[in-house]
């Protein structure tokens, strides 16, 4: 089973960025979707998720407007869409699948949202 998430860098405030999470080992199409962030000193907070099936979208509060989830089932793949991006958005973004009592984690990959 492998998550690898991809796409992270660095931007200046106002900025656009797209993550990808690429999927292996399971079958993704029955998963829910996730996305998490980690800033320094902070605990991991779920960001935005997509489910399996009817692919339902919903994001925390401080992301709505701005970050779209997206998920492509034939390429196995999850999108992070992030437009509008704040300083404060800077962190460390993982994929995460879900089905009931199982999970699996990627490696991460850092933004940092700075002029």
């Amino acid at each position: 089973v492998k998550l690898v998430e991809s796409g992270g860098g660095l931007v200046q405030p106002g900025g656009s960025l797209r993550l990808s999470c690429a999927a292996s080992g399971f079958t993704f199409s029955a998963y829910h979707m996730k996305w998490y962030r980690q800033a320094p000193g902070k605990e991991r907070e779920l960001v935005a998720v997509i489910t399996s099936g009817a692919g339902s979208t919903n994001y925390v509060d401080s992301v709505k407007g701005r970050f779209t989830i997206s998920r492509d089932n034939a390429r196995k793949t999850v999108y992070l869409q992030m437009n509008s991006l704040k300083p404060e958005d800077t962190a460390v973004y993982y994929c995460n699948a879900q089905l009931y009592g199982s999970g699996y984690w990627g490696q991460g990959t850092q933004v940092t949202v700075s002029s």
